[in-house]
C-alpha cells in the first residue's frame, strides 16, 4: 500500500462499539510511574526520501528518545536487509542518542502473509515471518512489534468471528517461540471499521490477547482509533485496559499530529500518569499536509507542554 492510498485508506466514517471489560487476567501492569518517553514513526518522513541515519538525527534534535521503524521503508521483506545493513541502522541510531522502539506496519506490502486466512501453510509463513521480524526488531534494539497491517488481518466475509479469532491464535501462537527466544512483544493495534472487521476495538484486542495465552502478545491503543470506537472518553479508556496495553500512538483524530486538531491532550497524560504508565508514546500520523518537519517539531512541543500541566 503507497503512501496516497494509505492515506487514503484511514479516512471514513467512524462507528462506536459498545465495550465491557470483566474479570480480565492483567498481562502488562505498569510497575511505577517514569518520564514520558516520546518517539516518532519513520515513515514520517517517507516523502522526503531522508536515509535513516538523517531521520535518526532530526528525531533526537527534536527532542525524541526513540523511533518507530515501518519495514516497508526499508525493504518490503525484511529477510532481505543484511546482516551488516541491520549493523549499521543500529550504530546509526546509538549514534543519534535514539532508541529503535519497535516496529508497527509490520505487513504492510508483504505478499502471502495473513492472520486469519483459512490456508493453514499462509498462516504459517505468516508465523514464520513474525519471527523474523522479532529477530529484525531485536537486532536494531526494539522491544514491540505494533501488528495493525489491516489488510492482511481482515477476515474474510464468508469466515465466522469466532472462527477468525481460532485462526488468529494459532498463527500467534507459532511465533512465541521466537518472541521468547528474542524478548520481543507483538502488540494487537484495535482500528476502525473502514480500516478492518477484526480486532475493531480494545475490547475484540484483549479478547484475542486472552487467548493467545502469551506474555509476548498483547495489545496497544491508539488515540484516533479510540475516539472513534470507543464508547468512552480516551483517559477512560486508558484507565480501563491499564494492565492491556504496552505501547501508545499519539495521534489527532484529523490524522495529524497530537496539537494539530481538537483533541486536549493533557487528560490523556494526566490518565497515562495516573495508571503509572512508563512505556512509549509514540507519533503517528496519516496526514503530512502541514509537512513532516513541522509535524515532528510542533507534536513534541504540544506534548511536553501537555505533560508539563499534568498533576
Amino acid at each position: 500500500m503507497d503512501q496516497a492510498t494509505r492515506r487514503d485508506f484511514m479516512k471514513g466514517a467512524a462507528a462506536v462499539a459498545a465495550a465491557a471489560t470483566v474479570g480480565m487476567k492483567p498481562a502488562m501492569a505498569a510497575e511505577s510511574a517514569k518520564p514520558t518517553k516520546f518517539s516518532i514513526c519513520n515513515e514520517t518522513f517517507f516523502d522526503l526520501k531522508w536515509p535513516q541515519e538523517k531521520i535518526f538525527q532530526f528525531a533526537a534534535e527534536c527532542g525524541y528518545q526513540g523511533v518507530e521503524i515501518a519495514p516497508f521503508t526499508l525493504n518490503t521483506d525484511v529477510t532481505k536487509i543484511s546482516a551488516s545493513e541491520r549493523t549499521r541502522l543500529r550504530k546509526a541510531a546509538d549514534a543519534a542518542g535514539i532508541q529503535v522502539c519497535g516496529l508497527h506496519w509490520i505487513l504492510s506490502k508483504t505478499e502471502g502473509l495473513h492472520l486469519t486466512t483459512d490456508d493453514k501453510a499462509v498462516r504459517q509463513r505468516t508465523s514464520d515471518y513474525l519471527g523474523e521480524l522479532a529477530r529484525f526488531c531485536r537486532e536494531l534494539g526494539g522491544e514491540v512489534m505494533i501488528f495493525g497491517s489491516p489488510m492482511q488481518r481482515s477476515r474474510p466475509t464468508t469466515m465466522s468471528l469466532v472462527q477468525a479469532y481460532q485462526n488468529a491464535t494459532e498463527t500467534l501462537q507459532a511465533a512465541v517461540p521466537v518472541l521468547e527466544e528474542t524478548d520481543v512483544k507483538v502488540l494487537m493495534e484495535p482500528l476502525a471499521p473502514w480500516e478492518t472487521n477484526f480486532l475493531m476495538d480494545a475490547r475484540s484486542a484483549v479478547h484475542l490477547v486472552k487467548m493467545v495465552d502469551s506474555p509476548n502478545v498483547g495489545m496497544m491503543i491508539d488515540c484516533k482509533a479510540m475516539w472513534a470506537m470507543e464508547p468512552e472518553p480516551i483517559p477512560e479508556v486508558i484507565h480501563r485496559y491499564k494492565d492491556w496495553f504496552g505501547h501508545f500512538h499519539a495521534n489527532d483524530p484529523n490524522l495529524q499530529g497530537p496539537g494539530f486538531g481538537e483533541l486536549d491532550f493533557v487528560p490523556i497524560f494526566q490518565a497515562l500518569k495516573d495508571v503509572k504508565y512508563d512505556k512509549w508514546v509514540s507519533v503517528e500520523v496519516f496526514d503530512y499536509t502541514p509537512g513532516p518537519e513541522k509535524l515532528a517539531i510542533d507534536s513534541i512541543r504540544y506534548m511536553k507542554e501537555c505533560v508539563s500541566q499534568v498533576a
